[in-house]
């Protein structure tokens, strides 16, 4: 008997699953930092940005998926925003990052996916972007797309990503509420030694008056820490084992984190945000492990930095370097939450002969009352 793939386009929060009630990080009082949440404590609370999911699950050995964020609800060719990447531990195939940087701007969305359906993923959003008006002249794309691997849930050699999916997660894109957990590039992938996926949350960045609003594919190891506190060694799983050769191993993996802000950033001041990433992934326990691809893709949304495509000359106007320390402390809070929401949210996935639990809600509520952490 054939299993027929299920193909599921989420633009909100998910359908709860029987037995698995999932809850964000606030509902338990986790909330890091000194700043606010946006509205939706959800990168969408930077104005234009869109978020849409294709989760793929097909039988018993395929969880996978697509996540698209889009910095604004135009032709990201033609109109396109300053960006960066900063690569805090390299193992990982981040296409189109070079010129990224090269250039400081973006001219797609950001695709998240598995690793081996980068380059399918990659192709169809060429093919979509092709599509769109006003490219008929067009000869040469740059799309940003990005991985964690979920081979572990996912039968990942079937590569099982398909042009349909990538375009349901374009087409779907929202400025709402966010799915988070278990869903789309999030489907399949593990954190922590616990059903990992997909996390996001905000900050309203002090007196600037601006937002830094984050996303993460959370598949990455370490010993997971919240709010200072060792809740993976709690829960016994503290995230490094005795390795067969006697040294310490890890549970290493990957972690794509997406940074947008509606601050007026250059590409150079977008690097320098981005970099902070890394810190609030270390406060989660993370030590960026040598099988671990860390990545962090920043950039800006406001209209006085766009760059039209052929102009000769660009005049903007920018942040200065004396304000961006509160985008700094903005953006490590942001993607701290954000992966405790990515671990909160997750559903168990068994899937290829593996299964990944969720982690127990109600016991992490009783680890971190028990031990003070902070409220």
């Amino acid at each position: 008997m054939t299993i027929p793939r299920l193909v599921l386009l989420v633009l909100g929060f998910p359908a709860a699953v029987a037995g698995q009630d999932r809850v964000r990080a606030r509902a338990l009082g986790i909330a890091p930092g000194i700043y606010q949440p946006g509205p939706h404590n959800a990168i969408t609370d930077v104005p234009g940005v869109r978020v849409g999911h294709a989760t793929v699950v097909e039988g018993d050995s395929v969880h996978t998926g697509v996540t698209a964020i889009l910095p604004h609800g135009g032709n990201l060719f033609l109109d396109r925003v300053p960006a960066a990447v900063h690569v805090g531990n390299g193992f990982g195939k981040l296409l189109g990052s070079t010129q990224v940087n090269e250039l400081g701007e973006l001219e797609s969305p950001i695709l998240l996916t598995c690793t081996l359906c980068v380059w399918r993923a990659a192709d169809a959003l060429v093919g979509w972007m092709l599509e769109q008006p006003g490219m008929g002249s067009v000869r040469s794309i740059n799309p940003l797309v990005a991985e964690t691997n979920d081979g572990l849930l996912n039968a990942i050699r079937s590569r099982p990503i398909t042009t349909d999916h990538v375009r349901a997660a374009l087409t779907g894109a929202d400025t709402g509420a966010v799915a988070e957990g278990s869903v789309g590039a999030g489907a399949g992938t593990i954190a922590f030694q616990w059903k990992g996926g997909i996390g996001t949350a905000s900050r309203r960045a002090g007196s600037t008056g601006f937002t830094v609003g984050v996303l993460v594919q959370a598949n990455h190891g370490g010993d997971l820490t919240i709010l200072g506190v060792p809740v993976g060694r709690e829960l016994g799983r503290g995230g490094l084992t005795r390795g067969t050769r006697g040294g310490e191993r890890d549970f290493d993996g990957s972690i794509i984190m997406v940074v947008a802000t509606d601050a007026p950033l250059s590409d150079r001041n977008l690097r320098r945000l981005a970099s902070r990433a890394m810190m609030g992934l270390g406060r989660t326990g993370s030590a960026a492990q040598n099988g671990s691809g860390d990545y962090v893709i920043a950039f800006s949304t406001h209209a006085s930095v766009r760059r039209a495509r052929g102009t000769p000359s660009l005049a903007t106007t920018e942040l200065g370097n004396e304000e961006m320390s509160p985008l700094f402390q903005a953006v490590v809070e942001g993607i701290e939450e954000a992966i405790y929401n990515a671990l909160l949210m997750a559903t168990a996935v068994s899937g290829n002969g593996t299964r990944a639990e969720a982690i127990p809600v109600e016991e992490v509520k009783a680890i971190l009352a028990r031990r003070g952490a902070p409220r």
